[in-house]
């Protein structure tokens, strides 16, 4: 058997894999994504699948909460790991320059946003990192603005904390869409240490412009807050749009932004735990080093370490198929639920493969559509509420899995609605 060494630039961390492993992740061996193909992830040890009963009272329902997606990893993903796996050695493992090598060299090529690989943080997850933010550059007490609706651990991560949550609603407009109240941010700014930021937003699906976050940038410098920017979802942009990293915008905006990023929502490998983030303030830098130092978690395992260097070297074309499929599944989605269910209102998101819907306009008791959804339809869906002010009468749509799962969701969410 032949063997190739891929040469990191730090030679204790030169990674053996076998020269079928160095085809397949070149692409010389043609690869087929079916993005179609129904996994079965009952033994799979998933949240999203085994945990229903926590939120729910019963497993027995179709996911479409949990934003892991329903398909296979990229094929170069799981090349690496069966290579890695191989070698049957699982000490402590060390970064090579190669892997902060490709996280700079994809944040380039999809965002034209060059940074240095100084900037770069290890950390297991984007929450742990907000929160050991929030814990290290802030006092008890201090106040922390987010944007809700929004992803409901910032909520909770400020108040675990202990820290002051002000609340800046976003605005929904006739169309559907939303914006930021930058009046409003203005007037509750004062005495603010930290902004968080979605970007783009989950749930209501915004991949906000330049010249949105230039204003929203402006008044944050003016007012000396930190923004911590959540781009998580960075790499799900649909058609006609694009991402931009807020840091990207000027050396002013950089230096006064930590960015957490992560390879995990893009190749669906949130359970190898693998984020990033980019911090290019010396002085922010070196604080949250001595915070990863005093845990104990600068280092990757041996599994999200080559996971991640293989899908941001290879998994590109992978993700351009993976992206056309999820905006097929929205369209889809959207077009149903407009021909089946004209009473909910959906606005086609920019980013994330998450459908926020509006079910006010069927004007009935809250908990009995929740009691519909689980017990009528056999569904797991968001309940809007959990994600703060403008959240009531909606249910956010997970649709990253198999079509015909898109289907079977929607159609049971149908069969809820006439039971009421």
């Amino acid at each position: 058997m032949s063997y190739f060494v891929l040469k990191f630039r730090h030679p204790i961390a030169t990674i053996i894999l076998t020269a079928d492993c160095k085809r397949k992740l070149k692409g010389e061996i043609n690869m087929k994504f079916n993005f179609d193909k129904i996994i079965d992830r009952t033994n799979n040890f998933s949240a999203k699948w085994s945990e229903m009963n926590k939120n729910f009272g019963t497993n027995n329902l179709l996911p479409m909460w949990v934003a892991d997606m329903d398909f296979l990893t990229a094929p170069c993903v799981m090349e690496a790991l069966k290579d890695r796996l191989e070698q049957g050695i699982f000490g402590y493992t060390t970064i090579p320059s190669s892997y902060n090598e490709s996280i700079v060299n994809w944040l380039d090529n999809r965002f034209s946003w060059k940074i240095n690989q100084e900037w770069l943080m290890f950390s297991p997850a984007v929450i742990t990192s907000i929160s050991l933010l929030i814990q290290n550059l802030t006092q008890k007490n201090d106040k922390i603005m987010i944007q809700e609706p929004v992803y409901s651990p910032f909520h909770n991560i400020v108040e675990s904390n202990e820290r002051s949550l002000v609340i800046s609603p976003l605005v929904k407009l006739d169309d559907g869409s939303y914006v930021m109240d930058y009046e409003d941010i203005e007037s509750k700014i004062k005495d603010v240490k930290v902004f968080i930021l979605c970007n783009p937003h989950n749930p209501v699906g915004r991949g906000w412009t330049r010249e949105e976050l230039t204003r929203l940038g402006e008044i944050c410098l003016k007012h000396n807050v930190l923004i911590i920017s959540d781009e998580i979802h960075s790499d799900i942009i649909l058609k006609n749009h694009k991402h931009t990293p807020f840091a990207s915008i000027s050396k002013e905006f950089r230096e006064n932004t930590i960015t957490c990023m992560a390879p995990t929502k893009t190749f669906n490998l949130a359970g190898l735990q693998s984020s990033f983030l980019v911090i290019s303030n010396p002085y922010y830098y070196e604080v949250m080093d001595k915070a990863f130092s005093i845990l104990d978690i600068k280092r990757n395992n041996a599994f999200s370490l080559v996971a991640t260097e293989a899908a941001y070297n290879y998994g590109e074309d992978w993700l351009y198929e993976l992206i056309k499929y999820i905006e097929d599944n929205v369209d889809f989605a959207i077009d149903y639920i407009k021909n089946h269910m004209p009473q909910l209102k959906v606005k086609k998101p920019e980013g994330t493969y998450l459908l926020w819907v509006d079910f006010s306009n069927l004007n009935v008791d809250k908990e009995d559509l929740k009691n519909a959804l689980i017990n009528k339809g056999r569904i797991a869906l968001n309940d809007g509420s959990s994600f703060g002010i403008g959240g009531d009468g909606y249910y956010r749509i997970n649709l990253a899995c198999p079509r015909s799962m898109v289907l079977e969701g929607l159609k049971r969410i149908e069969f809820a609605i006439k039971s009421l």
